[in-house]
């Protein structure tokens, strides 16, 4: 993985004129390159499916960085699906692209074009989060049985594969169970997702496990190869937008847990009253940075690139 420049300014809007912006999500701004995409992860930050005024310095390099560092993983590991990454080396980058290095260096990827599957595949290994409080409610995770008597943040008997529904901006994510899935998807394609899914996690779990950070869980994305129909794995890998991330030095089940993921500003935001449904409150400097330092921490345990 070849190390890539730091950028320099906090990065909220992509402007790059003479590209064709396909779409803006939460963190990503998606140009049409022709037979190709450009994903450009700046610095924004949501909570509770709503983006926040402040930006997070760095977050957009660290979120882009942490996809490569797995991509390239998975293209090592046997029996694992392929991505959708062209390239992320900004020289390798076509040329209508290189008057941006400034912007585009270090936070951006060449994707190929894909037919998204509209469901997200969310592997738990650990009861936190959603799973914890409808756990608490059910007994069970997106239909799934567990015992009795998990406390919070305790580790699984074996990973469980829990969709839901990808919603549009400002609406949440809805868990499903796997029967709802195959209705949505058909039962071949479902199989084939959650079993790539379960692999995925479970193989880099433990070698995030050798670098002392426990994978609680993640969420990933695949769409459809236009010519083959085969899925692919696309969007960010095992990032801490997407996944959770706690230091193994510090586990103790029986509550939540210091993380290096944006459940710090999900913890003050919950802090203040707010939990979405009117305007975001401004995040304090302190908030920020300590949020800015965590995602560092992470890319440095796991991929040593910073």
């Amino acid at each position: 993985m070849k190390k890539m420049p730091i950028p320099k300014d906090l990065l909220l809007e992509s402007h790059l004129p003479g590209l064709d912006l396909l779409f803006k999500g939460k963190v990503r701004d998606i140009y049409d390159l022709g037979e190709s995409l450009l994903f450009v992860a700046t610095d924004r930050i949501s909570a509770f499916d709503v983006i926040l005024p402040e930006g997070i310095p760095g977050k957009g390099y660290v979120l882009t960085q942490f996809s490569v560092f797995w991509f390239e993983w998975l293209a090592g590991v046997p029996g694992t699906p392929k991505t959708h990454l062209i390239a992320s080396d900004f020289d390798q980058f076509p040329a209508v692209c290189q008057p941006y290095r400034d912007i585009l260096e270090g936070r951006s990827l060449v994707v190929k074009k894909v037919k998204p599957i509209l469901v997200e595949c969310v592997v738990r290994g650990y009861l936190s989060g959603s799973g914890w409080k409808e756990y608490r409610q059910k007994g069970a995770v997106s239909g799934i049985p567990l015992p009795e008597g998990l406390l919070e943040s305790a580790r699984l008997p074996k990973p469980i594969f829990t969709p839901s529904t990808k919603a549009e901006m400002g609406e949440h994510d809805m868990n499903i169970s796997f029967d709802e899935m195959r209705l949505l998807l058909g039962a071949e394609l479902s199989e084939k997702v959650r079993a790539m899914s379960l692999s995925i996690y479970q193989k880099a779990a433990v070698s995030a496990l050798q670098r002392g950070i426990i994978i609680a869980d993640t969420k990933m994305e695949f769409g459809l190869h236009p010519t083959t129909n085969e899925p692919l794995l696309i969007d960010e890998l095992l990032t801490p937008d997407s996944s959770r991330f706690w230091p193994l030095a510090e586990y103790a089940p029986g509550s939540a847990q210091p993380s290096f993921d944006k459940q710090y500003v999900r913890d003050y935001l919950l802090s203040v009253n707010w939990s979405g449904g009117s305007a975001p409150p401004h995040l304090p400097g302190e908030v920020v940075r300590r949020t800015s330092e965590r995602y560092f921490e992470a890319l440095k345990r796991l991929t040593e690139t910073v």
